[in-house]
């Protein structure tokens, strides 16, 4: 199981994967396997970190059978959080 750093590290890879994959666009999403081949993040943390970010309602995610994320996309709230966050980097 990963530590609290790497939960955080997985949770903030995730939400910048998306956002930049989907340019911010609530329309599109990725599915769990880029996710997962593209972060090298284990399956299991991987369903952790989204369903925290389910949670706290920056993302939605369809899930398979065995709970792991088949499509993932950012919600209104994920993106401005992304777009607040690219601000303060400029």
């Amino acid at each position: 199981m990963a530590t609290l750093h790497e939960r955080k590290r997985y949770r903030e890879a995730i939400m910048k994967t998306l956002y930049e994959a989907t340019e911010g666009n609530r329309l599109l999403g990725v599915t769990g396997a880029k996710l997962r081949d593209d972060l090298g993040i284990p399956e299991q943390d991987l369903a952790a970190a989204c369903t925290y970010l389910v949670g706290e309602g920056l993302i939605t995610a369809d899930w398979t059978r065995g709970n792991a994320p088949a499509m993932v996309t950012l919600t209104h709230q994920g993106i401005r959080l992304m777009e607040a966050d690219e601000e303060e980097r400029d």
